[in-house]
């Protein structure tokens, strides 16, 4: 069993087992945000997409309050220790790689600021991030080579994918369950989750959260 709660725009809290994992929490000045960095506690893992500052956000301070490992694209873990994030694990795109209690892969994304996805897999589930992206072919090979259980993406447009490619990306991906992310943060992402729910209809099981609201997945 994973819960996934969204803490707004592109931030999450996953909690495996005996793993929490935090994703791009961007909190302060995020106007969606449902909890505050303080708040969030005995984190095992702080895990950023890329170097954008809606992504990054409180990652460094959240990373230091709670001892975390910092899991980012090696340029980005570089600008973390730099902050003075200890626990630092620089990767790259290309491989999965067993962390001792989490497997983590970062995949290709088409976005700017040293972009990536995310897979996570703990307790035989198996979370795809898709950070902030564009479609792309090369989507079909995250459903070939780790089979995601549930795929997280964006859907405002403007800066990523909206409702229609991300109903494509559905399609390569394969996901048993949908949530979509990265809207109504701010005007020019504003979007109604809801027609996307219809567009995905017999393809993938979508479920629509508020900020702050939570998905178990058994």
């Amino acid at each position: 069993m994973v819960k996934l709660k969204w803490l707004g725009h592109a931030a999450w809290l996953i909690e495996f087992k005996n793993v929490k994992v935090v994703i791009d929490p961007f909190l302060n000045g995020n106007p969606t945000a449902s909890m505050k960095p303080e708040d969030l506690t005995n984190i095992d893992y702080v895990m950023v997409t890329h170097n954008h500052q809606d992504h990054v956000g409180d990652s460094f301070n959240i990373a230091k309050q709670n001892g975390s490992k910092f899991v980012a694209m090696y340029d980005t873990a570089a600008i973390a220790q730099q902050s003075g994030v200890q626990n630092i694990i620089g990767m790259n795109k290309g491989s999965m790689r067993n962390l001792g209690n989490i497997e983590v892969a970062l995949t290709n994304a088409i976005h700017s600021g040293n972009e990536s996805g995310i897979v996570l897999r703990a307790d035989n589930v198996t979370i795809y991030h898709a950070g902030d992206t564009a479609l792309f072919k090369d989507m079909e090979l995250v459903n070939k080579l780790y089979k995601p259980d549930i795929a997280l993406l964006p859907i405002g447009g403007f800066f990523t994918m909206g409702p229609n490619e991300a109903v494509e990306a559905v399609k390569m991906i394969a996901p048993k369950v949908t949530i979509p992310m990265h809207y109504n943060t701010f005007e020019q992402i504003k979007q109604d989750p809801s027609k996307f729910l219809e567009m995905c209809k017999g393809i993938t099981n979508v479920v629509i959260l508020s900020p702050g609201e939570e998905y178990t997945h058994e």
